[in-house]
């Protein structure tokens, strides 16, 4: 086994609870690791023998940006549902940070992180 991972994906979305969050797109920053069989791809050097990270960036920038939710923890769930569907994915661990969340404190960013 091995890991795919995408670090630091950034895309605009519209997700939160409070309503001036549903009213306009906020950036968002996605990790994604993926466990994978690596055996394969590392024996034929052949992209289809191995998930298509570029792929999975796509479809992660593609949740962000079109679906909508109020919690970050829904958003991470959808994310690893998406990473999920590649029947090759093993476990899926996803962090999404809120970069602009709207709190009183001084923050760099809130984030949630799941294992699937």
């Amino acid at each position: 086994m091995g890991r795919i991972v995408i670090a630091g994906l950034r895309e605009l979305g519209v997700h939160g609870a409070l309503p001036e969050e549903q009213s306009r797109p906020q950036p968002f920053e996605v990790d994604v690791e993926l466990e994978v069989d690596m055996k394969a791809a590392g024996d034929s050097d052949h992209l289809d023998d191995t998930v298509d990270y570029s792929a999975v960036a796509e479809a992660v920038s593609r949740v962000v940006k079109s679906e909508r939710y109020h919690l970050l923890e829904r958003l991470a769930t959808r994310i690893a549902e998406v990473c999920q569907a590649d029947p090759r994915v093993a476990s899926v661990n996803v962090t999404v940070r809120k970069l602009h969340p709207p709190v009183r404190a001084m923050v760099d960013h809130v984030a949630v992180h799941i294992q699937r």
